[in-house]
């Protein structure tokens, strides 16, 4: 019993709770710091003049803090064969992503995601691939393996809810491929839209930070009254 007249339990569980509080709030804080630096990464790279898209000598370096949403260009043609179709849901509504391989000037190969098709515009007819010699521009995006929340990628039957770079490269029988996609900048006004990729980062670190350290002076008051010499026993 303590001098209260408190089981040590008590004490021993209060403090716990107090300290675990206070971690969650330190937590918040250190994301906090990096979400802050996230944005700030992200925002200086949306205004500056596109990069070369990294080559394979780079891909290992690709990483989300350091790549996600950079400006890259690549010059190079788009592959001969259809295109990969991707499950979408964009502010234009329900449809699909236009997934393209393109081999660049030096024969390495990566996708470029063209842009938007609603879901009664899918027809080759209506995202004809440009030829020849292409420059494209836009945002690099990391590969999204696997599929979208309970919907896994099905390349046997043509079904997929994430872009795959990898899986996409394997079923098109393109060897190595980029771990990492392009979404291309918006271009005339014609099928597949491009330049509808959604930026933002929704930044409460410092709301939740408060609250957990508000909880945790809420228990540690609590506490106190609780084993303070003279608390009436209950």
């Amino acid at each position: 019993m303590t001098r209260a007249g408190r089981p040590w339990w008590i004490i021993g569980l209060g403090t716990l709770a107090v300290a675990l509080l206070l971690g969650l709030g330190v937590w918040q804080l250190q994301r906090l710091q990096w979400k802050t630096a996230l944005i700030e990464r992200v925002e200086a790279g949306l205004l500056a003049p596109p990069v070369a898209a990294p080559g394979p000598v780079d891909w290992a370096a690709v990483s989300f803090d350091t790549a996600e949403y950079r400006r890259v260009e690549v010059q190079g043609r788009y592959l001969p064969g259809d295109d990969i179709l991707v499950k979408a849901v964009t502010a234009r509504g329900s449809g699909f992503w236009v997934m393209s391989p393109f081999e660049t000037r030096e024969g390495w190969r990566l996708f470029v995601n063209r842009g938007f098709v609603p879901d009664d515009r899918r027809s080759p007819a209506d995202r004809p691939q440009p030829n020849g010699e292409q420059e494209v521009t836009g945002l690099l995006r990391l590969t999204q393996p696997g599929g979208a929340f309970l919907r896994d990628n099905d390349p046997a039957n043509g079904r997929w809810f994430s872009r795959d770079t990898v899986a996409m490269g394997g079923t098109l029988g393109l060897g190595d491929v980029a771990p990492y996609f392009i979404d291309a900048d918006a271009r005339v006004d014609a099928l597949p839209i491009g330049g509808l990729t959604v930026v933002s980062f929704p930044n409460k670190h410092f709301g939740y930070a408060m609250t957990w350290f508000g909880l945790a002076a809420v228990f540690a008051y609590l506490l106190y009254r609780a084993t303070r010499p003279g608390a009436p026993d209950r």
